[in-house]
């Protein structure tokens, strides 16, 4: 685990909310959306876990649980457009690495429903952070642009969880789980 963390110590040092976003009147709404969880480690790895943890539970998890968060991430959107506050935004978001990466590497089996409500709790905070974050952004430009990297970044974590089942064995996914778990553990210690 110790070598884990100095060997995430440069990536997650760069990966700065400064770093993480584009300015939309430069590069428009829709980019400045799209590369909003593109640019940060913590959403990355987040997403990532979504699909690979899909791919664990199999059959309609794989399009409800991606569905589930981008759905909730809207709703967390809206709130923070609105005004309306949720206590520990960015802790949660640093939680919700730990916390997927953990389902991933123990493999948890929720019902279907339990897992899209696990999933779409910790969306909510990642959307509301979308939205407190949006700057001088169109709105409905910049919900499509994270909304599809979001989308992206869940199939990226299907596809590798695939890969990883069909090639590797069900062991490799969970060892993927288990280094997004320990980034997040990274991540929560140091933010």
């Amino acid at each position: 685990m110790k070598r884990l963390a100095l060997a995430l110590a440069p990536a997650l040092l760069a990966a700065s909310p400064a770093l993480a976003h584009l300015d939309p009147v430069a590069h428009g709404s829709f980019a400045a959306g799209f590369t909003h969880p593109v640019f940060g480690l913590d959403h990355i790895l987040a997403m990532v876990a979504v699909g690979l943890w899909a791919v664990t539970l199999g059959g309609r998890a794989l399009v409800a649980l991606p569905a589930a968060f981008v759905g909730a991430m809207t709703l967390g959107f809206a709130l923070a457009l609105v005004g309306l506050p949720l206590p520990m935004v960015e802790p949660m978001i640093l939680a919700s690495v730990l916390v997927l990466g953990v389902l991933v590497a123990l493999a948890v089996r929720l019902p279907l429903a339990a897992g899209a409500a696990v999933v779409g709790a910790l969306a909510l905070f990642h959307g509301h952070a979308h939205g407190a974050e949006m700057g001088g952004a169109t709105a409905l430009a910049y919900l499509g642009g994270f909304a599809l990297a979001t989308a992206l970044l869940h199939g990226a974590g299907v596809l590798a969880g695939w890969a990883m089942a069909r090639f590797g064995g069900a062991i490799l996914a969970r060892a993927s789980g288990a280094l997004v778990a320990g980034a997040g553990a990274v991540l929560v210690l140091a933010g």
